[in-house]
C-alpha cells in the first residue's frame, strides 16, 4: 500500500508532533473579482461564509485594497489575536496541540496595504505556538512587494501561499468569471516557487463544462509547475451565487460522487512523492448540491475507502 503524503505527516515529520491550521478571517479584506478591479460579482460559485465559520462576525464597511487606507488595522489585530486564541484552547483541550499554522483564509489576503499585509503576519507569528502562515490568495493579487516581504520571514517560519487554480482552461476561468487566465497562473506560481517559497495550488473537480480528460490536464498541469501541496475540492452550490441561479435553471449539473471519487484516484496517482496532499474534500455549510458533499467526515470516509480499494492509504 502507497501511503499518502498527507499535509498532517509532513507536519508530524518534519515538527516530530501534530500541527494545526488555524483559520482566520478578518474584517476589511476583499477580492479584486468582487470590488471590480477585474471583474463584479466574484467567481460564480462564491460564498465565502459557506466555508468560513468566522467570517459573519467580521463584516464591515471598509473594503481594503493595495492603494487604500486602512482605518481598521488595529480590529484585525484584535479579530486575529481572538480568534487564534479561543481555536487554541479548543485545539489544546481536546488534542493537546502546541504548535499551529495560522490560515489567512476567505477572500483574498494579500489584497491589501503592503503595511497590512505585513503588520498582520508579524502579529501572528508572534502568537505563542505559531510556526508559520498559509496565505490564501489569488495569482493576479500579488506584488513583487509582497513577495520579497514574505520571503523575509519565510527564513524563520514556515510561509505557504495557497493559489487559487481551479482550472487551467481559460473557456472555465471565464465561465467562472475568475477575472484572469491561465497564463496568469503559471507566472505568478513560477516566480514564487523561484523566490523560495511554498506554494499550494487549488483545484476543482466538476467545473461548468468540464470533461474528464480537461480535468485530469488541469490535474498534469498544475502538478507541472512544481507546487508543494495540492487541495483539491468538488464544485458545490450555495444559495446567493451566480452557480446557484444556474442549477435551479438547469443549466449546471454538480459532479457525481462516483465521478469525483475517480478523479481524486485519478490525481493522487499522478503525485509525486513529494507533493503534499492537504486536502480531497471540502467541508461546506449550507449546501444545496451535491447532496452528498454535505457531510465533509463520511465524504472522506468514502474517498478513504476508494484510494484504499486502489492500493493508497489517506
Amino acid at each position: 500500500m502507497r501511503q499518502i503524503e498527507t499535509i498532517g505527516r509532513h507536519y508530524r515529520q518534519k515538527y516530530g508532533q501534530t500541527v494545526y491550521k488555524i483559520p482566520i478571517n478578518l474584517s476589511g479584506f476583499t477580492c479584486p473579482n468582487i470590488d471590480g478591479t477585474v471583474a463584479k460579482g466574484g467567481c460564480s460559485f462564491c460564498q465565502n461564509e459557506s466555508f468560513s465559520p468566522n467570517l459573519s462576525s467580521t463584516d464591515t464597511a471598509v473594503k481594503l485594497s493595495p492603494n487604500s487606507d486602512n482605518p481598521i488595522l488595529k480590529e484585525q489585530i484584535a479579530q486575529l489575536k481572538a480568534q487564534y486564541k479561543s481555536t487554541k484552547i479548543r485545539l489544546n483541550k481536546k488534542f493537546k496541540t502546541q504548535k499551529y499554522i495560522i490560515y489567512l483564509q476567505s477572500f483574498t489576503n494579500t489584497y491589501a496595504p503592503l503595511e497590512t499585509i505585513k503588520t498582520l503576519c508579524l502579529e501572528a507569528l508572534r502568537l505563542d505556538g505559531v510556526v508559520g502562515l498559509s496565505i490564501g490568495t489569488r495569482t493576479d493579487s500579488i506584488s513583487d512587494e509582497v513577495l520579497e516581504f514574505l520571503v523575509s520571514i519565510n527564513k524563520t517560519a514556515e510561509i505557504t501561499l495557497e493559489y487559487g487554480v481551479q482550472s487551467i482552461y481559460d473557456e472555465t476561468l471565464q465561465k467562472i468569471n475568475r477575472g484572469h487566465d491561465f497564463a496568469n497562473i503559471q507566472a505568478t506560481i513560477k516566480k514564487t516557487k523561484a523566490m523560495g517559497l511554498s506554494v499550494c495550488a487549488h483545484l476543482i473537480f466538476g467545473l461548468p463544462g468540464e470533461t474528464k480528460q480537461m480535468m485530469q490536464n488541469s490535474v498534469r498541469a498544475t502538478i507541472d509547475m512544481g507546487i508543494d501541496s495540492i487541495k483539491y475540492h468538488p464544485l458545490y452550490v450555495t444559495k446567493n451565487t451566480k452557480l446557484y441561479l444556474d442549477y435551479k435553471a438547469g443549466r449546471f449539473t454538480p459532479i457525481s460522487q462516483k465521478d469525483y471519487s475517480d478523479m481524486i484516484v485519478y490525481a493522487i496517482s499522478q503525485h509525486p512523492a513529494n507533493l503534499i496532499t492537504q486536502r480531497i474534500t471540502a467541508g461546506v455549510h449550507d449546501v444545496v448540491a451535491p447532496i452528498w458533499c454535505a457531510d465533509k467526515h463520511s465524504s472522506i470516509n468514502s474517498l478513504r475507502q476508494v484510494l484504499s480499494s486502489h492500493g493508497m492509504v489517506y
